[in-house]
């Protein structure tokens, strides 16, 4: 039987290159390689689309030397029209890397998981797994997310979204609206993941320096009620043939002497944190934590996958922090941990991706 060839698409223009470049060694080392033929494209931190090496170590997540794509003078050539793929090199010859049947785009952030590379594809019409440009584009935007949760009743953490313009122009006020919400607050970039940017405030002295630290990510920020409670994570899948979406054990963010899963707790193996699923629940936590990753994937329209974060309070209140359409997806991340924990290996659930994404274009 013919192999499928899948483009894997990672790295990008975001500040998660790293994080995306990282996946792509997990996805390249565990793909089912004979069920499919792997085409790497990497995109450098200046945009250029590049044939990467087909080398899982190359992109191993090392927290002395983060992993990257670089212009290696082998440009893609994307199809205008049909699916065949090429590359030019530096010598001006043309190599042919035949025909494309899915794009597995797995890029973190701006540029990736925010709808932009998936409109991308759809004006191509190259098939692709993972979100859409709809649930990518509101998910990548913390705002709209929460809004979108909002509206169908599902519960999300108090919050003010902060402008850059008016930070500068207002800061006294916005101060005196985050004081009503409570301190301590997180401070968030609206878009941005993988923590690239948060930072907790106990204190309004405290949020100055917070409100700098993101809005050197992005000019809009969210200020959020920091929720008590555990902190929970349920992997999501979209449903095969109109079903609803399937839902994995949770699993918890267990901190010990972090404040929060940050950055470096995360992907550097930094003490403080520890990713354990499935998490110790009841039977009736663990299916009201399920049920409400699924409403809140159909509330944003998802497709494909999503992590699904949520709050679980001393008093049995379920509070969503937030979707993420792209988590991290590397060996040692939450996402592929709950499904392994839930019965599917690590490559059958890039498989499923794969499929779910051939699925949608059929």
């Amino acid at each position: 039987m013919a192999r499928t060839t899948v483009a894997v698409l990672f790295g990008g223009r975001s500040s998660e290159h790293s994080i995306s470049s990282a996946t792509a060694g997990g996805v390249l080392g565990a793909i089912d390689r004979d069920r499919f033929r792997v085409i790497p494209v990497g995109i450098t931190r200046d945009g250029v689309f590049v044939l990467e090496q087909d080398d899982p170590q190359r992109f191993a997540l090392d927290a002395a030397k983060l992993p990257e794509v670089v212009d290696n003078g082998t440009r893609i050539v994307w199809p205008t029209g049909g699916r065949a793929l090429r590359a030019q090199h530096e010598d001006g010859s043309v190599e042919d890397l035949g025909e494309v049947d899915v794009v597995l785009p797995i890029l973190h952030g701006l540029h990736g998981e925010d709808g932009t590379i998936q409109g991308f594809l759809d004006i191509l019409e190259l098939p692709y797994a993972g979100g859409g440009v709809l649930d990518s584009a509101v998910c990548m935007d913390k705002h709209f997310m929460k809004i979108a949760l909002q509206a169908e009743g599902l519960p999300v953490a108090p919050w003010v979204t902060v402008r850059a313009a008016r930070w500068a122009s207002e800061p006294d006020a916005v101060r005196d609206e985050v004081a009503a919400l409570g301190y301590p607050v997180f401070v968030k970039p609206a878009r941005a993941g993988s923590s690239v940017g948060v930072s907790k405030a106990h204190d309004a002295t405290e949020l100055n320096e917070a409100m700098r630290v993101a809005l050197a990510e992005d000019d809009k920020v969210l200020v959020e009620v920091g929720i008590v409670g555990r902190e929970i994570e349920v992997a999501i899948l979209e449903g095969r043939d109109g079903g609803r979406p399937r839902a994995s054990l949770p699993g918890e963010i267990v901190l010990t002497t972090r404040e929060f899963y940050d950055f470096e707790g995360k992907y550097l193996g930094g003490d403080g944190a520890e990713v354990v699923c499935p998490a110790t629940l009841t039977e009736d936590e663990t299916e009201r934590i399920r049920e409400v990753g699924r409403r809140a994937f159909e509330a944003v329209d998802g497709r494909g996958l999503a992590r699904v974060d949520v709050f679980l309070t001393a008093d049995g209140e379920v509070v969503i922090n937030e979707l993420n359409t792209m988590p991290g997806f590397t060996p040692i991340s939450m996402y592929p941990k709950c499904w392994i924990a839930s019965g599917m290996t690590y490559a059958e659930l890039i498989t499923e991706l794969i499929e779910l994404g051939l699925a949608r274009a059929a």
